[in-house]
């Protein structure tokens, strides 16, 4: 009898290992390549014809005295690596404060008793939650890019999918997996689509209406999987993948199902949590907030319902908020060290700055060698393909856009391919592969918050991810065929 799926794969944390490991073996054998590149307003492009090899592999060593970047300093090095804006140290410092934020919120209770409530109420009309879900947040991820936040959201579906009868496979496909659909398959998201365009030299947000279609075949196809799963789930919930990492959710419905029914405190802390997301999402959607803004709103919240609760007696002294504060954030430590490493690992490899020595450069470069002499159909598909793999190493939308379509979009015109399929095969990779990868900052945030390991999440996504990929190579296929412009 084989073990499943969950079972044969290695931990995120050892994969990731042993991904440094050939990393660093890389870096002494394959050679280092960089771009000449120029500024045209806020947008770094590469120059044409400009890649070169550098004289000598970076050779990377296996300790680095000088406090750079070497196999065993890569954990370390990927910690402090970046700027508030990004990964890893913003990615990580906003997992904290989030976590904390609603290490607290948690340990009011009144969600506890807030989902119980709601249980009640909507019995009738539980098997259409999911894919309810589902379409709110993919329109989140297609309209605004939607990403990071799913960690937040997670924090409260997770418990309330699982007392729904679901699990908590099901929480984080309605909410993170459901963003990245609509990230994948935009028609105006400003993290992807924009930014590719802009680079590629065509007008920016043109070809709505494919997208549109696209977005909404993509999605629909997301609704009737998780609606499809989620009724044998709530049906048989043993059958669940994670029944049994589950059972830390089902402990607190227990306890909460005991507890009283909502007082005053409860509804204000509701309350204040309902009004504190409206914020997020006015901010996101009004003023650009992103990573800073955003760790800063929900601190705010998170202190503000923190207050109440003590004020009405649910926390004995400040000690207790500040220990629930440090609960929450200790609970997406896992996630963070995947974060870490992740971004560790790309350092070791040179970095990706198109303008510096990097094995990410000269994977670029051979890439696009390789596509010559490929029909418009063939190279289409291959293309996305590319796209999606360097998703693995580069899983930052505005990141990769500037790493590929400076040469992808040049590289189009040689294939006969339009530069608009261009930019969908860069798109589409980017968002679809964002639900498996273990290098996705906001998916281990959120299987860190609905304590779930990645060997188990991929166990249960494999089918749903080759479904879309699958789709999305039709798709290229079709754009081709119509060309697409």
């Amino acid at each position: 009898m084989s073990r499943p799926l969950a079972a044969r794969v290695p931990n995120a944390l050892v994969l990731l290992s042993f991904l440094a490991i050939l990393a660093w073996l890389a870096t002494l054998v394959v050679p280092a390549g960089m771009f000449d590149v120029h500024q045209v307003g806020d947008r770094t492009l590469l120059v044409e014809g400009s890649f070169r090899y550098a004289e000598e592999p970076l050779a990377m060593p296996w300790f680095s005295e000088e406090g750079g970047s070497g196999l065993t300093n890569v954990l370390f090095e990927g910690l402090v690596s970046g700027s508030k804006w990004g990964s890893a140290i913003g990615i990580i410092a906003f997992l904290l404060v989030i976590g904390g934020a609603f290490g607290i919120i948690m340990a009011t209770g009144a969600m506890d008793r807030a989902i119980v409530s709601m249980i009640h109420r909507s019995a009738r009309y539980q098997d259409l939650m999911p894919p309810i879900l589902f379409l709110l947040f993919s329109l989140g991820g297609a309209i605004f890019g939607m990403g990071e936040e799913a960690v937040a959201f997670c924090v409260i579906l997770v418990p309330m999918m699982v007392r729904l009868g679901y699990d908590s496979l099901s929480a984080v496909c309605c909410s993170y997996v459901a963003t990245q659909v609509g990230f994948g398959t935009s028609w105006m998201n400003p993290f992807s689509v924009a930014i590719a365009q802009g680079i590629a030299g065509v007008p920016v947000l043109s070809g709505a209406p494919l997208r549109m279609a696209i977005w909404s075949l993509f999605t629909l196809a997301g609704m009737l999987y998780l609606y499809r799963y989620g009724r044998r789930i709530r049906r048989q919930p043993e059958l669940s993948p994670s029944y049994s990492s589950d059972q830390y959710w089902r402990d607190r419905s227990d306890q909460g199902n005991q507890a009283e029914s909502m007082d005053n405190l409860d509804k204000g802390i509701i309350l204040a949590l309902v009004l504190g997301l409206v914020w997020v999402t006015w901010g996101v959607i009004t003023k650009g907030y992103y990573i800073p803004q955003i760790a800063a709103q929900f601190m705010v919240i998170g202190l503000i319902i923190g207050i109440m609760a003590r004020l009405g007696g649910r926390f004995t002294s400040l000690n207790q908020l500040g220990d629930q504060f440090t609960h929450g954030a200790a609970i997406l430590m896992p996630a963070i060290l995947v974060v870490a490493l992740a971004k560790g690992i790309i350092l070791l490899l040179g970095g990706d700055n198109p303008a510096q020595p990097s094995i990410l450069n000269s994977l670029l470069y051979s890439a696009g060698n390789a596509f010559e002499g490929l029909g418009t159909q063939a190279a289409a598909v291959v293309m996305f393909w590319f796209q999606s793999l360097f998703n693995v190493l580069v899983s930052s939308g505005s990141g990769q856009a500037a790493l590929t379509m400076p040469l992808m979009a040049p590289l189009a015109d040689m294939l006969q391919v339009t530069r608009q399929v261009a930019v969908l095969a860069f798109q589409l990779g980017d968002g679809l592969t964002n639900i498996i990868i273990p290098t996705s900052a906001s998916l281990v945030g959120c299987l860190g918050v609905a304590r779930l390991e990645w060997p188990l999440w991929v166990g249960f996504i494999w089918r749903f991810t080759l479904m879309m990929m699958a789709m999305a190579t039709l798709v290229m296929v079709i754009a081709t065929v119509v060309g697409y412009q």
